[in-house]
């Protein structure tokens, strides 16, 4: 979710559901070591509880960055072993860490040793030519025995030869089964699924089975799905009735980035999936594409756009 889930977008989905547990976009470590840190990690603390994901494949450099985030003050670190982007294969990082179990098992050792949160892990259940069992139980073993605190599982293979980082997520087949059968395998590990899943009646099917979901891109692409999460799988309210309390409850925010320089499309940019096949939706999306961008926008490019979809459901 690399330029997707950054601090606006995390504030805006954080309205929608209290249960939810938020995690960054990916970090690299040596970026949160040298780099800009309150653009890089910075947060604001209605996110919580949130989790801040790394990139790296060094061990101390792992372990000083984790401790800078957990300074920070962040619920969970969590190692990206799947990203399958060039950026990362460059870097020798993210998914090329599946075809070194003891490398990934070594960098979860210097994190727990370096922090008291918790330590988890997001892989895929291989990479290219790997068997999927093999892969997936021998880095399990490894990184549950250096200490790792859970797994999350996108259940697909990531080929990093002749597969796009986009193809990726969409064209090696799911293997849920097989990320179901490492939790009978390891019943005392927490363990979350990730792939394919759209919906929460898909999400209540999978927690019978496993200890959480992760929703990625179904989450980003229809923000109102997050409505449902706490009514519908921890039996409490939302925290909004609906779309439009959701966007009042972030216009606060919007003002305050607005006043510290940051442009109106760096924040409604993460609006565009709401009022999904409802009438007016497309233009408020022509309305905040075009004029969220121009110099000055302001809170009212936001309620023009609104008021073409109360307008239209009204009539």
């Amino acid at each position: 979710m690399m330029d997707w889930t950054d601090r606006h977008c995390r504030f805006f989905h954080r309205i929608l559901s209290r249960r939810a547990r938020l995690y960054t976009e990916m970090v690299t470590a040596p970026a949160v070591i040298h780099g800009n840190r309150d653009r890089l990690i910075g947060f604001d603390p209605a996110e919580q509880p949130v989790a801040v994901q790394l990139g790296g494949a060094e061990p101390h450099e792992l372990a000083a960055a984790a401790r800078i985030c957990e300074s920070f003050g962040y619920a969970e670190v969590n190692l990206n072993v799947g990203c399958p982007s060039d950026r990362v294969q460059n870097g020798a990082f993210g998914a090329c860490l599946m075809r070194d179990p003891d490398l990934v098992a070594r960098c979860v050792s210097a994190m727990k040793g370096a922090v008291a949160i918790p330590v988890t892990v997001k892989c895929r259940i291989g990479v290219d030519d790997q068997d999927p069992q093999t892969a997936l139980f021998e880095l399990a073993a490894r990184v549950i025995e250096a200490g790792c605190d859970g797994l999350i599982v996108h259940a697909r293979k990531a080929w990093l030869q002749g597969l796009s980082p986009r193809e990726n997520r969409d064209v090696p087949p799911l293997d849920y089964g097989l990320v179901h059968a490492l939790k009978r395998a390891w019943p005392a590990m927490p363990v979350a699924i990730n792939g394919g899943l759209v919906s929460i009646a898909e999400c209540r099917t999978q927690l019978a089975a496993v200890d959480g979901v992760m929703l990625g891109r179904a989450a980003y692409q229809n923000p109102e799905l997050l409505l449902r999460v706490d009514p519908d799988l921890f039996g409490e309210a939302a925290p909004v009735v609906n779309s439009f309390a959701a966007l009042e409850a972030f216009m606060p925010y919007i003002d305050a980035q607005l006043r510290r320089g940051v442009r109106l499309s760096s924040m409604t940019r993460h609006l565009m999936g709401l009022f999904p096949g409802r009438p007016g939706a497309r233009l408020y999306r022509q309305i905040l594409s075009r004029d969220a961008v121009l110099p000055g926008a302001g809170l009212e490019v936001l309620r023009a756009a609104m008021s073409e979809v109360a307008r239209r459901e009204a009539a």
